[in-house]
């Protein structure tokens, strides 16, 4: 912890923005361990309604899954399972939308049109939900999700 402190001065940042670095790289490999030690599944879920995001991510929480939401795209972890509105899609860059398809996701929407669907093909989709998803219904497709990853 001194050698920190001694570089932190040295190099003129701020010693709360370096210790809170360290904090947060060591919360991340933390987890990195759990997610494979004990076969936990992280899930990103992503949808325009920041609140049912939220709702969604709790009640997989609640069944044992780390669940993480947003109403804004961030690029996945190795590993993590991402659960995305197809409503989020318009607003992707180029670079978020690469990352997307190699997440192969699974898509949630309450478009029913061919459109949609090949719209989420094209993202590389690895299953298509329609709204309202029943929570057990998206913990079948998670897990069918965690299984091609072990393929």
């Amino acid at each position: 912890m001194k050698a920190e402190l001694e570089l932190a001065d040295a190099d003129g940042a701020p010693l709360h923005a370096v210790l809170l670095g360290d904090l947060q790289q060591a919360l991340e490999t933390l987890t990195a361990v759990e997610v494979v030690a004990l076969g936990l599944a992280r899930v990103l879920v992503f949808d325009d309604d920041e609140r049912l995001a939220e709702l969604t991510a709790r009640g997989l929480r609640r069944l044992g899954y780390d669940a993480e939401s947003g109403s804004r795209f961030r690029a996945p972890r190795s590993r993590e399972v991402v659960v995305f509105d197809l409503g989020l899609a318009a607003h992707l860059t180029v670079s978020e939308r690469a990352a997307l398809k190699a997440a192969h996701p699974i898509v949630v929407t309450g478009a029913t049109d061919r459109g949609s669907r090949a719209v989420a093909a094209g993202l590389g989709a690895a299953d298509y939900l329609v709204k309202p998803v029943e929570l057990d219904v998206l913990v079948a497709a998670i897990n069918n999700r965690m299984a091609e990853d072990l393929a």
